[in-house]
């Protein structure tokens, strides 16, 4: 019984407070975007994929400079290995990025024209490009309602029931199944920001929270 207990997923909130909930987040945040720093699509890959276990802020300590230099797959494969290893050191697992940054570059090249892909399947033949980092790039870049689920959105997902879920995967599903469609091209903005900032991990600042009356979170904070 315990087994099976743990294993239900709790039902999404219903609609109406959906709408509340989103309604009340575009209020105070009426245009989210990314905290990544880019100049277009091929750069906003290359920040997405150096994120991975590292944070905005230190991506873009990395880049400025970099992106200054290199704005195209063509130019980073001619900028080449050793002088992106050392312009990004200061980001964690750098080594294997600045390979895979390299690789996914001469792939646009070979086999796009230079040109990032416009679906989530090419993108993921790029090396070093999931998922997540794929629906980043179709959200923010081509205005696809992509959602970019990473652990702020998982835990907020789950935290307020708006898109419960067992793993990422489950939590972008229920995204796409509840959330109403007016809100689907800014909702993982919002809920990442709200979960960085408001719902956080260790201590959710529910006294600061726009949507605290509508959330069923039982430990709140004070």
């Amino acid at each position: 019984m315990a087994q099976a207990a743990f294993s239900r997923i709790p039902s999404a909130l219903p609609y109406g407070r959906q709408v509340e909930f989103f309604s009340r987040l575009r209020d105070a945040n009426p245009a989210p975007v990314t905290e990544l720093e880019y100049v277009n699509a091929f750069t906003l890959l290359v920040a997405v994929a150096l994120s991975a276990q590292a944070t905005d802020v230190g991506v873009n300590k990395a880049t400025k400079g970099l992106f200054r230099k290199v704005t195209t797959p063509r130019q980073m494969v001619e900028f080449g290995l050793e002088a992106l290893t050392e312009e990004i050191k200061t980001i964690g697992l750098f080594r294997q990025k600045a390979k895979n940054v390299i690789a996914l570059s001469k792939r646009l090249v070979e086999e796009y024209g230079g040109e990032v892909p416009q679906s989530r399947a090419a993108l993921m033949t790029l090396p070093g490009v999931g998922r997540k980092t794929a629906n980043v790039v179709l959200n923010s870049v081509f205005n696809f309602p992509a959602q970019a689920v990473d652990t702020h959105i998982f835990r907020v997902g789950n935290r307020t029931r708006i898109a419960p879920g067992r793993d990422v995967e489950q939590v972008e599903r229920a995204i796409e199944d509840n959330v109403p469609v007016e809100f689907q091209q800014d909702a993982h903005h919002w809920l990442i920001l709200h979960g960085r900032y408001v719902c956080q991990a260790r201590r959710p600042r529910c006294m600061i929270c726009p949507v605290e009356d509508l959330c069923p979170f039982e430990e709140k904070t004070e």
